[in-house]
């Protein structure tokens, strides 16, 4: 498999974004001696000759949206490319790994995937099998992310600003979260844990994205303060590196809370906005979801993230078992009060509560 596309990547959704575990994947396969291609669905057409040509073809499924895509990208490669290895790797992946393994999946792969996919080809090279579950938690090393054979950063989202268009670029400082919200997907697999991907590596790929017409970078951490001391070194490196770079970040409303005299300076290295899972201003329906914070937190958090010339962008879960028609209202209300109408997709208000396995 050392052959440009006989390991093909296939990233099937990431909200617009350039694929980073893909990025990062291909990086460490390439530092083991595989060259890899690519597919990213949500830019390209599904490739019939890239299926065909593929030995291994691994799955990204970070998602509950990439995973129903990525059953029919598999099912297809069954067909047309019978004698394939399949493997799925990402956090859906392990969510689901009983279900892929008994329908479409040679392997699968949870957690930190890159180097049990690196161990998982090496055994297919060497004619020896690999185990059919993989898991591990932390990376023990790490490589440069690969984007060599990505789509320019055109075809990606764009920051929207003051009514130009900006490229975007996409990484991720850290895995996991220590927190357990009962309707997340992160906690069944990493249980109050998360791990942290070094700042030099971080940095050169942040680079390599400017370097290819980025003026903005997304953090898409599950939660960009769960390392608040990480999170500020990369930024303050990032802003002396490229001054004029601005960012976004999500974060939880009480992390907001509890580290808000770091705001400040995230506002002077280049955030200009927040997203935060506030999913409901029912006092109840958070309760239930273990989130964290109130209503009343919330406002609070608008206040502060706002008084730093910051946006905070909610997203909302506003269909759930527990949420009333007055709440829902409220949301509208609340939107128009605190001048959130463009600050909220209209998307956000259609929600509805998805209950991943081991929830």
């Amino acid at each position: 498999m050392h052959t440009r596309g006989d390991i093909l990547l296939v990233s099937c959704y990431e909200l617009g974004h350039p694929p980073f575990g893909v990025a990062l994947l291909s990086g460490f396969l390439e530092r083991a001696g595989f060259l890899t291609d690519t597919l990213d669905l949500s830019v390209s057409p599904l490739s019939n000759e890239k299926l065909c040509c593929a030995k291994l073809i691994g799955i990204s499924v970070p998602m509950h949206t990439a995973l129903r895509i990525g059953v029919k990208v598999a099912e297809h490669a069954r067909k047309v490319n019978p004698h394939c290895k399949i493997v799925f790797f990402g956090l859906y992946a392990s969510l689901n790994a009983d279900f892929l393994l008994d329908r479409l999946a040679d392997f699968v792969i949870g957690g930190a995937v890159e180097e049990a996919f690196v161990k998982c080809v090496e055994s297919l090279t060497n004619g020896v099998r690999p185990p059919r579950i993989s898991a591990d938690l932390r990376l023990h090393s790490c490589a440069t992310p690969s984007r060599a054979t990505f789509p320019p950063l055109s075809l990606y989202a764009q920051l929207e600003k003051n009514g130009t268009h900006d490229l975007a670029g996409y990484v991720e400082a850290s895995r996991g979260c220590r927190h357990s919200c009962r309707h997340c997907p992160i906690p069944p697999v990493y249980d109050g844990r998360f791990t942290i991907i070094p700042e030099e590596i971080l940095l050169e790929d942040i680079g390599a994205q400017v370097a290819l017409g980025a003026a903005h970078i997304t953090f898409g951490d599950p939660d960009f303060l769960n390392g608040p001391n990480h999170s500020l070194k990369i930024v303050r490196q990032m802003h002396e590196n490229f001054p004029v770079l601005t960012f976004d970040f999500t974060a939880k409303i009480e992390h907001l809370l509890r580290y808000q005299h770091l705001l400040p300076e995230f506002a002077a290295s280049g955030c200009i906005f927040i997203i935060s899972a506030v999913e409901s201003l029912n006092d109840t329906v958070l309760h239930h979801l273990d989130k964290g914070h109130t209503h009343a937190d919330v406002i609070k958090v608008i206040k502060i993230v706002h008084g730093n010339g910051i946006a905070l962008r909610p997203s909302l879960v506003p269909f759930t078992p527990w949420e009333q028609l007055t709440s829902y209202i409220d949301l509208f209300d609340f939107a128009e009060h605190y001048q959130m109408i463009h600050h909220i997709d209209p998307i956000q208000y259609t929600v509805r509560l998805l209950i991943p396995p081991g929830s």
